[in-house]
This record gives C-alpha cells, structure tokens and sequence, in this order.
C-alpha cells in the first residue's frame, strides 16, 4: 500500500495490548483480528484508507490483511501509558512527520466503531473545512461518570473545575470519533498528547483520562467550528445496526 504518494484523507485505529484493559475490564489477547474485523470490513467495503496502529498482530496476520486500502503500524507501546490515552500519542507524532500527505483524517476506536458513509465526501464535512467532527452521547458533561473519571485531571490542571462549571450543562463529546483537515487534527492530538504527557503519568486513580482530557480540550480550545452528533455517529450504544443515514456507528 503506497499511502503518501499525494495528500490524501485517511482514518486511523488503534488497539494495543499488554496492559489491563480498565474499559473492558481484561488483558486483550494478543494478534485476535476479529476484534477489529467489523471496522476493517467497513473500511474495504466503502475502499477507504486507513492504518491500524498496533502492538499485536503477527507478521502472517498482518501480510494476510493488508491490501489496497488498509496499512498496519507496529508502534512500541509504553505501558506506563492506559492504551486508550497512548494512541494520542501515536497519532501526534505520526501526523507531525507526514503532515505534508495528510488532507483530511479521522481517528476512531476499532473494536465498537464501523464506517458505514464515507465521511469525507460528504456536503457536511467538505462545506466545513475548518470545523472539528466528533461522536456524542445522550448525556450532559455533569454526569457520576464523567465526574469519577475527571478526578485526576480536576485535581491536576488549574482551570479544569472552570471548564467543567461553565460547560456542566452541555452535550458529553465522545473521543471514540474524530476528524478534521490536517491542520487541525494536528492542533488537537498535540494538545491531547501533552495532557496525556504531563499528567496521566502521574495518575493513580482507578480510570482513564481519554474522556476527560477530550471534553476539556474541545470545550476550551475547538467550540467554533465544532459538529458533533448525527449525521457524524449513530447513537452511542444504541446498536442501531440497520441505520444508514450517519458516517460512524459506534455501537
């Protein structure tokens, strides 16, 4: 797969193992493609291009399923890192040294997430050049949820209680999709990876930050050119299988 003969769009995934998976609450074993197979399917099938950013996958997996459209990074997981806040990481560093071939790009999860419209052909992604796109859910951002899993990162970051008082009302944005023009995908990763950086290293809570340091970052740095909700994703853990009307459904 030749990805950087010309700018082009493209979405990334992620799955890494080694480390206790909090969400799912296992260790993921290892070089198990069917946890990814729905999202790689979704991809053939609309022939978009995208990279799988992994720890796991065999040479043999990885030389059996990569093709026209689908490339696999072996990154070196640091496990110091919760997995779902290290591919910030991945993805900071891999779009700052191909910046110049990237156009558009959407990071996703990979096993709960399936393309289902190419998202970059469409009038409401092309009209707004500029804008950031992301998942939602069916709940505020002042949740029991959001709130246990902000601890660290309220105790930590000065104006974190500001953010969360002045947009307690406003929709929870969820991390497991996201996409913007190179420019901006590359503002927000950088802005991710530093919290993730700074602070997750030192986190001793019981849970992760991804949703946390999301929410703040968009909230406090992206609410101008912001599109979240359908048609971008389906209803998060609706399972709404048969709907053909959004780009992502997650779950």
């Amino acid at each position: 797969m030749t990805l950087f003969d010309a700018p082009c769009n493209l979405i990334f995934a992620t799955i890494l193992t080694g480390v206790y998976d909090v969400n799912r609450n296992e260790n993921l074993p290892e070089d198990d493609f069917e946890r990814v197979r729905e999202w790689y399917d979704s991809m053939v099938k609309l022939k978009l291009r995208g990279i799988i950013f992994h720890n796991t996958f065999s040479e043999k997996t990885v030389q059996s399923h990569q093709n026209a459209y689908i490339s696999f990074e072996n990154v070196a997981f640091n496990p110091i890192f919760n997995a779902n806040d290290f591919r910030y990481l991945v993805y900071d560093d891999f779009i700052k040294r191909h910046f110049q071939f990237i156009k558009n790009v959407f990071v996703t999860d990979i096993s709960d997430v399936v393309v289902i419209q190419n998202p970059f052909i469409q009038p409401l992604f092309f009209n707004n050049p500029d804008a950031l796109f992301c998942g939602d859910e069916a709940e505020i951002l002042d949740n029991e949820w959001m709130q246990n899993h902000s601890t660290h990162l309220r105790n930590s970051i000065a104006d974190f209680r500001d953010y969360e008082e002045k947009n307690k009302t406003k929709t929870l944005l969820n991390c497991g999709i996201i996409g913007g023009n190179a420019s901006t995908m590359q503002d927000l990763m950088t802005r991710l990876a530093h919290i993730h950086r700074t602070y997750t290293l030192h986190n001793t809570t019981p849970y992760t930050l991804d949703m946390g340091a999301f929410n703040y970052v968009v909230r406090t740095h992206f609410t101008q050119n912001l599109i979240h909700g359908a048609p971008v994703n389906t209803r998060f853990k609706g399972y709404e299988n048969e709907r053909l009307d959004c780009w992502f459904r997650h779950k």
